[in-house]
């Protein structure tokens, strides 16, 4: 999975931020990376799979920030033993165990058993027990260098964008900006909580957007409002979708089947067990709005 250095590319954004940018693109399991660099210290924000081939040639790297603790976005995390780990307060336990970082997914059976091999073999998990934590609004000063930490739960309770003040660059993170949308499928994932992050992003202004994953960098205002307002109303139109087909009763494994988050034809070990969870809570939120009922135990149909 690992990928060469010389399919990679680099992107400097002002004096301070170098984006980067992972193998295809930075599709996953592969993703876009910060390399922040002040007059004092310089740190890495989220170290994918592709910066283990860039090793070499990065200069010191005083710490390393996770958005949070997905397994893509600590993948290279083990090349810096000898430097602090941070993460968001809600998410920095995720880090110190196997078990921990298995709980936030919530997989069962052989899914779980299957994961947990490939976080070890393909992303390089390695617990780190001293860890340190960060919350919202904590600013990292790195000489002439501030990188603000702004929590933006709901794919993750402790997900995380950064503002690099200096250069006017805000790090999205896994609010990627995709055709596929939000994300928030997990144990530890919130439709609630990212709808509230979304609208709170949706406000900040900065010169440059990165995502982690496929978009990578964006200039100016209106182009991040044109793909943020495509990103966001992906859960309008589940959420419609899963309204027409509770035309008549359903249960939600039949839910689960018709599939929702990915396509029947997707390769996803874990596709039954995101499916269940995100439509749960899509479900749960049009009970609670009454624009779905339970006509017997387990199973819904849409009010007309």
């Amino acid at each position: 999975m690992e990928t060469c250095a010389e399919t990679l590319e680099d992107r400097k954004l002002g004096r301070s931020v170098t984006v980067l940018f992972g193998a295809q693109a930075g599709k996953y399991p592969y993703g876009n990376s910060l390399l922040v660099e002040g007059a004092e210290e310089a740190l890495l924000i989220d170290p994918s799979l592709s910066v283990i081939p860039r090793q070499r040639s990065l200069p010191p790297v005083a710490r390393i920030l996770n958005s949070h603790s997905h397994e893509d976005h600590i993948a290279g995390n083990y090349l810096f033993l000898d430097v602090p780990w941070h993460l968001h307060e809600l998410d920095v336990s995720n880090i110190h165990s196997l078990d921990n970082m298995m709980a936030m997914y919530g997989y069962l059976g052989e899914v779980n058993s299957a994961f947990r091999q490939v976080l070890v073999d393909e992303f390089h998990f390695m617990p780190r027990l001293d860890a340190l934590s960060f919350g919202d609004g904590e600013v990292f000063d790195l000489g002439g260098c501030r990188v603000r930490v702004i929590h933006t739960p709901g794919h993750t309770r402790g997900h995380c964008a950064f503002f690099i003040e200096s250069d006017d660059v805000l790090f999205l993170a896994d609010i990627d900006l995709s055709s596929f949308g939000p994300y928030y499928g997990d144990a530890w994932s919130s439709l609630d909580e990212f709808e509230r992050t979304l609208q709170r992003v949706r406000e900040i202004e900065a010169r440059w957007y990165v995502t982690f994953h496929h978009i990578g960098v964006l200039e100016g205002r209106a182009a991040f409002l044109e793909r943020f307002d495509r990103f966001a109303a992906v859960i309008r139109k589940r959420e419609e979708r899963l309204l027409a087909f509770l035309n008549e009763p359903r249960t939600l494994d039949d839910i689960v089947r018709y599939r929702f988050i990915y396509r029947a034809e997707d390769p996803v070990s874990f596709a039954d067990a995101v499916e269940r969870r995100s439509m749960a809570q899509h479900l749960e939120l049009l009970l609670r709005d009454g624009r779905v009922t339970e006509v017997e135990p387990g199973r819904y149909v849409a009010r007309r």
